[in-house]
């Protein structure tokens, strides 16, 4: 059994984001997913990015502004967005509180890897 808790996942923090890194490429034997625990300040972003494995952003906590592709929408707690593979894409937090969302990635990937690399970074 593989098991990781908030307080021992790896972190990655942009302005006003933080991302625990719960699970990704080569952590658990057989592993085909990557998941990870963002919380969004107000007025704050994941910025734009795009990467091959297709994902999920699942909100637990708090509203904002979703772009995926061209496409744009408000989402809130119990919303789920699916991303295709290889498609920009981005969240604001629009709200007064915290926004929190459970990204779920396959196959897996460098997710701390792609951080550090400077691929998911702060907008210009």
């Amino acid at each position: 059994m593989y098991v990781k808790d908030l307080g021992s996942a790896p972190t990655r923090e942009l302005e006003g984001l933080v991302s625990h890194i719960l699970l990704e490429e080569g952590d658990a034997p057989g592993g085909e997913m990557s998941i990870t625990w963002v919380d969004v300040e107000p007025g704050s972003e994941q910025p734009a990015h795009s990467h091959g494995p297709q994902q999920v952003y699942v909100i637990t906590s708090g509203s904002g502004r979703m772009r995926v592709g061209e496409d744009e929408r408000d989402v809130a707690l119990g919303s789920m967005i699916f991303i295709p593979s290889n498609t920009e894409h981005g969240i604001v937090n629009t709200g007064t509180e915290t926004l929190t969302y459970i990204s779920a990635a396959t196959p897996a990937f460098p997710v701390t890897e792609m951080y550090d690399a400077g691929q998911i970074s702060l907008s210009p």
